[in-house]
């Protein structure tokens, strides 16, 4: 018998925020194991069940690997060649008739996760000039980009904890325990919040739900849902009468901050205390002990972006770490120096805010896209403008976006529809072409995203583990023959063609970490650096690092005002006066899923269920429901009927449904999802019921009605 050919490649994991280094070992072309990379010095060995995911897709029967185009008769695989030259037509037929923003774009979630769809959409898009774009961004993190944007001045200029120097972290609506951080890449959460403790420092959470970071903290306190802007206004409202404000070493680049702290004075602790549930001793408490330690940041994540009040909330999370001389310091609230800087980069793109407006509602574009709250309406509603096509990338917004069920109803409405994805999935079944790229292990990556927010200085570049099949393209390529292809129709020119690895090598060169003759980093660095590279813990780096292509920063300045501020701080005020609902729905994560793209995997969704609506005791009996109940959960836009958990860990009057389930629609091709359906909690979720001043989806604080069912 012959031997058995073995290897072993590193590389980072791509499916969530954390870039945990993984060992993957492979014999005879077959993956054995994957396990955590030890000798990886960012995440040192910690990797959480998610890894097992990357096999798991790559060897799942239902990953589509050949382009597939509809059919009267139904599905059927054809060539690259018919399918990129039929999708190609349409789109440009399309505008050529009805303009071009008669097409939509969304990108979903994991195309940041995947290196060539960045660096190389603009292959396709810069031809087709529509201004109906939209992402996953609306979903998730637009109010924190918005906030850095204005106050640093580029949308990616976005501080992170600095969790291993620390003395004091409050975490506001996150649960890195489940994420491993948000918009703060922190592989091994757990390992870094026991050292944070052990070293005689304090953890805090503040959520609806005790989650499992709750769990492993020094102090939970439970918030009515949607009001965390008067519990972090109420802070810095302590913070100023006490005379706390001591913004340190940025005192001289802060503008406007006495009117910037005006905007907390109304909202006192005895204010805050009946809207947020927390006392306003407690608040006065927290407060204090913020202000007074010397190493303490405030991070706000999930529950505080996606609500009514986002960017309010995250405006007043920034006012805090700044006022207290917590911005930019050690063991505060700190900037990461990515190897490839997308700040100081030759091709930086800081944003900009309400440059247009969407053709229906009138909501705010933000760098270049609008709020994806809107897409469905722009696709039903008769006129000019109207979307006819959309294009999607790795994304599934039927089951990620609010109102899920009316854009089910947009999608079939479409004249064509094409979607860049693996997966025949409850948004891609819509679609007349579907092109599928490789798997993530037959291509490279590099974290262009989210080794910008790292809890330290990092780098890795991670090779395929298996070669490129043939016949198949990795998504940049597929970008690269569509644009082509529209560019020869169109009668303009295509983007030169280069690889993702060249856009590495050009950004390593403008970096802080450049090679020169003392060494520095270079691509050939990276290869052969299996485990990546340390590049240190983060450093201060304001005022220097302010943008200052935007006029208003040109004197490194940080306005502390924003002009939409003061009035979203009144509407804030007035909606909190109101009598609260009986019943607000919040959404969760676990760590075994990621949005709505893991639920095909057998080893993930196996075990204990984890897609029922969670219900505080108080409240199931008053509803005379016991545990295992069905009962119907109805919102503005639809009901779900789910089966209940009771639990001591939410807070009375919330309840809690995970997001990203839901996989029973009719026309999909998976199997393991089928069943572990769940329901989807964007079925919920509210279209209209956005983020006053960025139209961000509220998708937490949904009031609804809760019936039980026979």
């Amino acid at each position: 018998m012959a031997a058995k050919e073995s290897r072993t490649v590193y590389r980072a994991c791509h499916l969530c925020e954390a870039v945990c280094g993984v060992q993957i070992q492979v014999e005879d072309e077959r993956i054995v194991s994957i396990r955590g990379d030890e000798e990886n010095p960012f995440s040192k060995g910690y990797v959480c069940p998610k890894a097992t995911a990357l096999q798991d897709i790559h060897e799942d029967p239902d990953r589509l690997r050949k382009p597939l185009r509809r059919t009267e008769s139904g599905w059927k695989e054809v060539s690259w060649e018919e399918a990129l030259d039929f999708t190609d037509e349409k789109l440009v037929a399309l505008q050529k008739e009805h303009g071009n923003n008669a097409l939509g774009i969304y990108l979903g979630n994991p195309s940041v996760h995947n290196w060539g769809m960045m660096t190389h959409a603009a292959h396709l898009f810069k031809h087709l000039k529509t201004r109906n774009r939209f992402s996953a961004t609306s979903v998730d993190q637009l109010p924190h980009q918005l906030v850095c944007h204005w106050l640093y001045g580029h949308q990616v200029l976005v501080p992170v904890p600095d969790i291993d120097n620390t003395q004091w972290l409050m975490v506001v609506g996150g649960n890195p325990m489940a994420s491993n951080g948000s918009l703060w890449t922190v592989p091994g959460f757990r390992h870094r919040a026991k050292a944070l403790q052990s070293r005689g420092g304090k953890m805090i959470v503040v959520d609806p739900r005790r989650t499992e970071t709750a769990d492993i903290a020094d102090e939970h306190h439970f918030m009515r849902p949607g009001t965390d802007a008067a519990f972090l206004l109420a802070m810095l409202n302590v913070i100023v009468a006490e005379g706390l404000v001591k913004p340190g070493h940025l005192s001289e680049a802060l503008t406007d901050l006495e009117a910037a702290l005006a905007v907390a004075k109304p909202f006192t602790p005895a204010f805050a205390e009946v809207a947020c549930g927390i006392p306003a001793t407690e608040i006065e408490r927290l407060a204090r002990e913020f202000a007074t330690t010397s190493r303490a940041v405030v991070y706000g994540r999930m529950g505080v972006s996606v609500q009514a009040y986002g960017t309010l909330c995250q405006w007043a999370i920034q006012m805090l770490n700044l006022v207290t001389g917590h911005l930019d310091t050690t063991g505060g609230s700190m900037f990461t120096l990515p190897a490839v800087d997308l700040v100081m980069g030759p091709n930086s793109k800081p944003g900009h805010f309400n440059a247009w407006q969407s053709r229906v509602r009138g909501l705010p574009e933000f760098a270049g896209e609008l709020p994806v709250a809107a897409l469905a309406e722009e696709i039903l509603t008769p006129g000019e403008g109207q979307i006819h096509g959309l294009i999607t990338g790795a994304g599934n917004p039927v089951l990620s976006t609010p109102n899920g069920r009316q854009l089910e109803t947009a999608l079939s409405q479409l004249d064509f529809m094409v979607c860049i994805d693996i997966y025949l999935n409850e948004t891609t079944r819509f679609a007349d072409v579907i092109l599928p790229p490789t798997s993530p292990l037959e291509h490279d990556h590099y974290d262009l995203a989210l080794l910008p927010f790292a809890a330290r200085n990092f780098a890795q570049y991670s090779p395929p583990v298996f070669d490129k099949p043939a016949g198949s393209l990795h998504d940049w390529e597929i970008f690269i023959a569509l644009g082509e292809r529209v560019a020869r129709l169109l009668g303009t020119h295509p983007l030169p063609p280069f690889t993702p690895q060249q856009v590495l090598m050009m950004g390593l060169s403008a970096g802080p970490y450049a090679p020169d003759e003392r060494g520095g980093l270079s691509f050939a660095r990276l290869q052969q650096s299996p485990h990546g590279v340390d590049l240190g813990a983060l450093q201060s780096q304001l005022p220097g690092r302010l943008y200052t292509a935007d006029k208003s920063h040109a004197d490194k300045k940080i306005p502390c005002l924003p002009a939409a501020i003061p009035a979203e701080a009144e509407r804030c005020l007035e909606a909190l006066r109101q009598e609260a609902p009986r019943f607000t729905l919040i959404g969760r994560r676990h760590v075994r899923s990621n949005n709505s793209w893991l639920h095909n995997s057998q080893r993930l969704v196996k075990g204990k269920a984890r897609h029922q609506l969670l219900m505080n005791p108080e409240d199931a009996a008053g509803l005379g429901i016991e545990e295992g109940a069905w009962v119907c959960v109805e919102s503005r836009v639809g009901e779900v009927d789910i089966e209940v958990s009771i639990t001591d860990e939410m807070m009375p009057g919330v309840v809690s449904l995970p997001h990203g389930w839901g996989h029973h629609r009719p026309g999909t091709r998976v199997r393991v999802a089928e069943t572990h359906a769940g329901e989807s909690v964007n079925d919920l979720t509210d279209d209209a019921y956005l983020d006053g001043i960025s139209a961000n989806a509220a998708l937490n604080g949904i009031p609804v009605h809760i019936q039980p069912l026979a």
